[in-house]
């Protein structure tokens, strides 16, 4: 069962400004996160940390909550082995979609020179707590 949509876009533009501000990606990524979008080169780098913050919007967006209370660093995009985008979730982020009674996530990436698209998807059990009233 489906218990949350969101989607999000976001300019690139904005990204470029934070990689000039010191720790500041630090704050918003998860290590291994931004080790993966630093091994791509110049544009390709900021889109992927543009792809991979409008994928945390799109999941707090899908929890009905935003990103209230949620630590931006305990969402990770990573790529499979075939390169599909996976939302991995630890600490706050993980809580969060186990009150709702998700199970599962699912995220879509998109990106052109000048705007980012992800969307996501929360799946729960129809049985779960969270979902009984809904």
């Amino acid at each position: 069962m489906i218990l949350g949509v969101g989607i999000d876009v976001v300019h690139p533009q904005r990204l470029r400004r934070w990689q000039q501000i010191p720790g500041l990606l630090e704050r918003f990524y998860h290590p291994e996160e931004l080790a993966q979008c630093r091994k791509r080169a110049g544009e390709a780098a900021v889109l992927s940390l543009a792809a991979r913050f409008a994928a945390k919007e799109a999941f707090g967006k899908a929890l009905g909550s935003g990103l209230a209370g949620l630590a931006l660093k305990d969402m990770a995009v990573m790529n499979n082995p075939l390169g599909k985008p996976e939302l991995q979730l630890t600490g706050s982020a993980k809580a969060a979609l186990q009150r709702l009674g998700g199970t599962r996530v699912f995220i879509s990436l998109s990106h052109e020179k000048t705007a980012v698209l992800a969307m996501c998807v929360i799946e729960g059990d129809s049985t779960a707590p969270a979902a009984a009233g809904a």
